[in-house]
Parts: structure tokens; sequence; C-alpha cells
């Protein structure tokens, strides 16, 4: 999945680290973001493309993976790089190698933080960075701001030798996916589990047991993954604001899209081989 990036590490412990030639820097304008253009390979530009500009960038440090410092640069300016242009992050997902898929997929979820926290929800003015932890504060009211993690579930929904399969309503994502939704204020994820299937299609659920996490900046979630088997007799009822299909799939049927970023895909990727 996106996170599995071995051997290589991600540290996301905040640091105020000085800004080298060689880190890399993270740009968004218009929700895109600023990478290599050709080819598969995702490069981002680095702090020595700065040097020789007349205008002062601020930058702010992300996070490290092995030795590869990240900046994100604070200014919603449109760069102008040989051989770089803006991206959509959706397009990201598709390109290599994966520890790069995973510092721009993190650094959305950060950039998006950043930017709609730069006033206080409480007194309405201008936040500040903090200097010890990852922290926006108010100077005026002392209001502490942290970065937000939204949990969501992923629900591989079974009977017998098939497994309940959707594809979105009126989304970029065109493929088969699986029952999804955010946890409620009040709710267990087990409670999600249930609540989002009968929602969205309609039907009851027993033994319900958890797969595995992943976190998704592309969304800003927290996905846990969850199995769990049919507990009724009556047909899909579906919700058609929210999925255009929802079908019963034979493990042999499941198609392979042949990624391994997403805990969706590798969920149905494991009840196709018979492992649940």
């Amino acid at each position: 999945m996106i996170q599995d990036i071995d051997p290589k590490h991600f540290y996301n412990q905040f640091q105020k680290a000085a800004i080298e030639n060689s880190d890399y820097i993270i740009s968004f304008h218009n929700n895109m973001i600023f990478a290599k253009e050709a080819g598969q390979d995702l490069d981002f530009i680095r702090y020595e493309d700065f040097l020789n500009r007349k205008r002062e960038f601020h930058f702010t440090y992300l996070f490290t993976i092995d030795r590869q410092k990240y900046f994100l640069l604070k200014e919603d300016v449109e760069l102008k790089v040989p051989g770089f242009a803006y991206c959509k992050m959706f397009d990201i997902r598709r390109r290599f190698p994966k520890d790069r898929v995973m510092a721009a997929s993190t650094a959305w979820h950060l950039y998006v933080w950043y930017r709609d926290n730069r006033f206080c929800g409480r007194c309405g003015k201008e936040t500040e960075e903090d200097e010890k932890e990852r922290m926006l504060k108010c100077p005026v009211c002392g209001n502490m701001i942290f970065p937000k993690v939204a949990p969501a579930v992923i629900v591989g929904v079974t009977d017998g030798d098939g497994i309940l399969m959707t594809k979105y309503a009126n989304r970029e994502y065109k493929r088969y996916a699986l029952i999804a939704g955010f946890t409620e204020i009040g709710e267990t994820v087990e409670e999600t589990v249930r609540r989002e299937v009968l929602e969205e299609v309609g039907l009851h659920v027993k033994n319900i047991r958890y797969y595995k996490s992943q976190p998704w900046g592309f969304d800003l979630n927290l996905l846990l993954g969850f199995f769990c088997e049919l507990d009724d007799t009556t047909p899909i009822h579906m919700d058609e604001g929210e999925l255009s299909l929802a079908e019963w799939v034979k493990r042999e049927d499941i198609p392979d899209y042949g990624e391994d970023l997403s805990l969706t895909h590798e969920m149905m990727q494991r009840f196709k081989k018979g492992e649940y």
C-alpha cells in the first residue's frame, strides 16, 4: 500500500530543520502539485532551484524519507521551471517511486491543514506556527490547532464466494471499490461499518473483523479496513446519490488493476485469493 515504502523509512516527527540545497520543495497551486512533467517518474524541484530568484520565498518543514527532507512552499504562487508542471493529485497515484507518491499525499494533507487554518476559528486572529511541535496557535486567545485526521472505514462485505463491490457516483475514480464512509461523532468504527452498509446498499452484516489501516492523505483520512459477512436475505437497495453500481462479484471475477497503493485494492485481492 502507499505507506509500504521499505526499505526506506518515513519520519514525520516535527523539527525546526534548516533548509539545504538538495531538499525537496512541494508547491501546490489550484489544488495541483508541482512535479516533474514527463514520464512515470515522480520528482520534485529542489531548494537550489530557488536560490537565484529575486523574490523571497518561505518554507515549512514537512517530513523526511530516509535522509531526504521535504519542505512546503508557503506562498500560493504559480511556479515555472523547465521540465516541471502542475499535476492533478489524482494522476500522482499512477506514478513512481512509491515513496514520492507517499510524500505527495502526505504533503497535500498537511498543506490543506495549513491553508485552512490561517485564522483562528475562535477569535478570528491570524495564527502562528509553533516552534516545538506541529501546531498552529493563536497569539491572542491561545487556541491550539493540530492536524486533523478523519477516520473512515473500507468494508469488504462477503457472502460465501462473493464480495459486494461498488462504483462511486459522480467521482473521477471509475473502477470497482468497496463500501466506504466516515466515522460519525459518538460511534465506534464497528458501528460505522454497520451504518454505512445499511445506508449505501440497505443490507445488514455480522461477524465484523478488523483487517488493516492506511493513511490516505489524498482525502485527509485514516482508512480502517474491515471484512464482514452478509446477515440478510433482502436484495440490494442502492443509494444512487452515493453509488452508480453495487453488485455481488465472485472471487474469480474480481479484477486486478495492477496497483498496490490502496487498502481497497489490497482487500479485494486478498479475497480473490481466498485469504478472507
